[in-house]
């Protein structure tokens, strides 16, 4: 079982930043993959950003060139830069990790994803 524990979440104005992280209970570089999901009020949980083992990522077009998906194995630890925020990147953002095979399908389908963390709320204001 894999314990996923989000924070940095808060709130800040559009234009400002964050850092989030997800500390794992087991080692980061054992998961074949982890990402950030996000869910707003009265939507569908929409994947953010995927990290595979091999260390590559993608993002979804709304947020390249803003956020950047990382870890760092020795912390077992994986965070999520958000720069530039804007009010519609308002969420819960949840941590997702995976330590079988992801599959290869849509690769930001949150089935893809056996362990999630509890979420973190990011709010951007006008």
């Amino acid at each position: 079982q894999v314990h996923l524990v989000e924070s940095g979440g808060g709130s800040v104005q559009a234009g400002g930043s964050l850092r989030l992280s997800c500390v794992s209970s087991e080692y980061t570089y054992s998961m074949y993959c982890m990402g950030w999901f996000r869910q707003g009020p009265g939507k569908e949980r929409e994947g953010v950003a995927r990290i595979d083992s091999d260390g590559s990522t993608r993002y979804v077009d709304s947020v390249k060139g803003r956020f950047t998906i990382s870890k760092d194995n020795a912390k077992n630890t994986l965070y999520l830069e958000m720069n530039s925020l804007k009010p519609e990147d308002t969420s819960i953002y949840y941590c997702a990790a995976e330590d079988t095979l992801c599959g290869a399908g849509y690769w930001a389908s949150p089935a893809v994803f056996g362990y999630w963390g509890q979420g973190t709320q990011v709010t951007v204001s006008s």
